[in-house]
């Protein structure tokens, strides 16, 4: 049995508009992407993917990214495992800035001995959504 790449568990697709942030040198090309059609960020893009050290970071930026996600999207966030490269991002920050940011996490997964990466999506419709690292803003 061949084992997936990073991206297949992602359900990355080939021919998929991207826009990636702050991607490290070398780690987009370990995560076995398929042909996507890097864009600049404007429009809805379908997989967009910010790899982030600080909370500050990832506030400033996430916002911004939320508003260009196409309805089907996949919207990606890696930051360093245990703190490495000085973060001070951890799963439960992520998750917390992510519902502050009106997103509710998916999946998690591991990239790298580096990188960790949680997918977030929309909130479905009239759901309520109970998470101890975080809230919705609408669900206050």
């Amino acid at each position: 049995m061949v084992a997936r790449s990073v991206a297949q568990k992602m359900g990355l697709k080939a021919g998929w508009t991207a826009h990636l942030v702050d991607a490290p040198d070398g780690v987009p090309e370990s995560m076995g992407l398929p042909d996507l059609h890097l864009v600049p960020l404007h429009g809805e893009v379908d997989y967009l993917h910010l790899f982030v050290t600080t909370q500050e970071r990832m506030r400033e930026e996430l916002p911004h990214l939320v508003l260009h996600l196409a309805p089907q999207g996949k919207l990606w966030v890696s930051w360093p495992k245990g703190r490495g490269l000085g973060s001070d991002l951890t799963l439960p920050t992520v998750i917390e800035i992510g519902y502050d940011c009106g997103l509710v996490e998916s999946t998690c997964l591991s990239i790298d001995a580096t990188w960790s990466a949680l997918r977030f999506t929309r909130p479905k419709p009239g759901v309520v959504y109970r998470n101890s690292f975080g809230t919705l803003p609408d669900q206050h």
